[in-house]
């Protein structure tokens, strides 16, 4: 039996593709339909949970009218979907255990460090508080790259569909557009959603996420002190120590944030997709299987080789999270001494900065870059050198300009580096002693200047000519 097409209220024509899409994810005509039927169909498992979240996906990933090329609301939305279940609520007591914990830290800090207190109010999150209150910068950091796959994507399936369907495409070709941006959001918001079940605190990655935040997580500690057969009020006082130094470095040297977020974005500027990669995964790609691009992207396998560049970037970056930490790593233990298990607990976050959690590995894979501090132990013994031989508040000194820190080179001699620090204060010194001279007009000549002066009031003017009266 022949149907008969629908008959629109306006006269323009509509591509078959686009008129199907939109009615199958705009809910129209869909008297009768069996989502389990064509699931079957299309080799989808037959269940009905995972079925109405699959269409919801595809649903936001048609339905999309963003201008920017990535879904960041649906980024947002699978983020705090991915802690939904399992993510209690902070209880009172828990937010003045935090409370107590940091305004303890703060105090165990002064001894220890030039850079004063920040008079911020520690907070108790919960996972998908911790979701909201960083997602911002997370954007941030993830754009660059995100635009880069968002785009790839979509030109990517575009040029795998066959002849035939490109003259059925019309309208549908910016639902390709805003699949792409979509499928790199989904995926964005699992990396983050499972970060969130990983850190104890806002810094704890090393990168102020919240600005001007100080916080813990008490759920996400709980699940830190399994297995280290230690009092609970030790760990969350140790974390409380590191969460408030790593505050005072950012809040204190304004410069820091902005420099750590800088690098950051400038390295995943320097990303190119690996196109190849990617169409070949649009040709081998398996309808029955929606989750083959997901499954990509978390793989990482579209980030090609690094350039000599992109390796001079990363060393630098690398460089700032291991001073960052390894200052924090050497208050922290200093500021704790009194705690029984300091010395443990200091191992054990070391050892867990340094490798990463598996989240971490996640998000490292879909953007290119892990953020962790690869030379801590290199970079808290060159800190605790500085204070050997220049003090506290030298050591902290350190920090007033990005020009003063420490290269790769100086973490590979860790000892030496307070030495030539030496030598370039002495410089600096003695340029400020002569430059103060200059301008009191107490400066010495020295004995050729001196004489040069002798010779000019004997017949030579300063351009070079005889002076008047002078012999000739």
């Amino acid at each position: 039996m022949t149907s008969t097409p629908a008959n629109n209220d306006d006269e323009t024509p509509k591509d078959p593709l686009s008129e199907m899409l939109a009615n199958l994810m705009g809910g129209q005509g869909m008297e009768g339909f069996d989502p389990a039927a064509l699931a079957k169909a299309a080799g989808l498992p037959d269940d009905p949970q995972a079925l109405s979240a699959l269409f919801a996906q595809v649903q936001a990933m048609m339905s999309n009218q963003s201008d920017e090329p990535v879904n960041w609301e649906l980024a947002h939305d699978n983020a705090r979907q991915a802690v939904a279940g399992g993510d209690p609520s902070v209880t009172a007591a828990q937010s003045r255990e935090v409370d107590e914990a940091l305004r303890l830290a703060e105090l165990w800090l002064d001894p220890v460090t030039d850079l004063p207190s920040t008079g911020l109010i520690g907070r108790a999150w919960s996972r998908a508080e911790w979701v909201e209150e960083t997602l911002g910068t997370w954007k941030r950091l993830t754009e660059p790259v995100a635009n880069s796959i968002a785009f790839a994507l979509s030109n990517t399936l575009s040029e795998q569909l066959p002849e035939e369907m490109k003259s059925m495409m019309g309208g549908a070709s910016s639902m390709l557009q805003n699949m792409g941006g979509a499928l790199f959001g989904m995926q964005l918001g699992q990396a983050v959603g499972a970060l969130a079940r990983e850190v104890v605190s806002s810094t704890d990655i090393g990168v102020p996420l919240a600005d001007l935040q100080m916080a813990l997580l008490p759920a996400n500690i709980a699940v830190f002190g399994e297995g280290l057969d230690l009092p609970e009020q030790d760990i969350r006082l140790f974390l409380a120590v590191r969460e408030a130094a790593h505050a005072r470095l950012f809040v204190q040297v304004p410069w820091l944030r902005g420099h750590l977020l800088g690098a950051i974005e400038s390295y995943a500027r320097g990303i190119h997709i690996d196109m190849s990669r990617m169409e070949e995964l649009a040709r081998d790609l398996d309808p029955s299987n929606p989750e083959a691009i997901q499954a990509a992207l978390s793989e990482g396998v579209f980030m090609p080789q690094r350039t000599p560049e992109q390796d001079a970037a990363l060393t630098k970056l690398e460089t700032a999270l291991a001073l960052v930490e390894g200052w924090v790593d050497e208050l922290s233990f200093e500021a704790s001494r009194n705690l029984p298990s300091a010395a443990a607990l200091r191992e054990t976050v070391r050892r867990r900065r340094a490798t990463g959690g598996p989240a971490e590995h996640a998000f490292g894979a879909l953007v290119g870059l892990e953020l962790r501090p690869r030379r801590l132990r290199e970079a808290a013994t060159l800190w605790a050198g500085l204070k050997e031989q220049r003090g506290i508040a030298g050591r902290d000194a350190i920090w007033q300009h990005p020009d003063l820190l420490p290269t790769a080179d100086d973490l590979d001699d860790p000892s030496g580096f307070g030495d030539r620090r030496k030598l370039l204060d002495a410089s600096d010194s003695d340029v400020d002693a002569a430059l103060e001279k200059l301008l009191a007009g107490d400066f010495e000549q020295s004995p050729d200047a001196a004489a040069q002066a002798d010779h000019q009031d004997d017949g030579e003017t300063d351009d070079g000519r005889d002076s008047p009266g002078a012999s000739s």
